[in-house]
């Protein structure tokens, strides 16, 4: 069987001794291990609240400031790096969030065996890498599978919120989310930047030096 074309690269990069001191105490009781099973997203958190994922958390920032910005949502935060997952892990120990949880596992199987279908209100997936040489693009997320997939797991009315700091990516992935028929964008073309999305340090830094950054947030409007 032919492998799947992956998104990410499964490397270990430096991880410091906290960050695995994290992983070590704290992911028992933030993280959720994968399991080809469906989960119950309402019985994890223990309520009804509106439910969002957010696809590759990278070390955290963007993702713990939204949780503790809207404590009436429950976020489920999605990313393989351990030291992205240990850094996550520390941050929602130190604010004590109660609404956002960890998987540790390729996104695209989380959704395909754990989440049931238009189980969510909401999908970030703020700067994914951008594959930048023409001959990787085909390792981009954002693809026409890809969407129309996610499209599968939000209610009606749901959206899917896409940043991305590099201008050709910003382009494919308005033209993949144009042409999928369950959605429809929220603005003539890209978005501004919502107040729930922060601004991180990387992208301030890059906003100062005239860089662009795009955001594009669909809903769906069909089964």
């Amino acid at each position: 069987m032919r492998q799947p074309i992956r998104s990410f690269v499964r490397r270990q990069g430096r991880i410091s001794n906290a960050q695995r001191r994290a992983c070590e105490t704290l992911l028992p009781k933030y993280g959720i291990p994968f399991e080809p099973r469906l989960i119950d997203l309402n019985n994890l958190f223990g309520r009804n609240a509106p439910k969002f994922i957010e696809i590759g958390s990278g070390m955290g920032e963007s993702t713990t400031a939204i949780a503790q910005s809207h404590p009436d949502n429950d976020y489920l935060a999605i990313e393989v790096h351990t030291p992205g997952v240990g850094s996550l892990l520390h941050q929602i120990e130190a604010l004590q969030l109660a609404n956002l949880r960890v998987i540790q596992h390729d996104a695209i199987e989380v959704l395909q065996h754990m989440l049931a279908a238009g189980c969510l209100d909401g999908v970030h997936v703020f700067f994914p890498d951008p594959w930048p040489k023409a001959k990787h693009h085909k390792r981009r997320l954002i693809q026409p599978d890809f969407v129309a997939n996610i499209c599968k797991y939000l209610r009606h009315g749901g959206y899917i919120h896409a940043s991305t700091d590099w201008e050709d990516y910003a382009i494919q992935m308005l033209q993949v989310m144009q042409n999928e028929r369950h959605l429809a964008n929220t603005a003539a073309a890209y978005a501004p930047r919502p107040d729930y999305r922060p601004l991180t340090k990387f992208e301030r830094r890059g906003l100062q030096l005239g860089h662009g950054v795009w955001d594009l947030i669909f809903r769906k409007i069909s089964e």
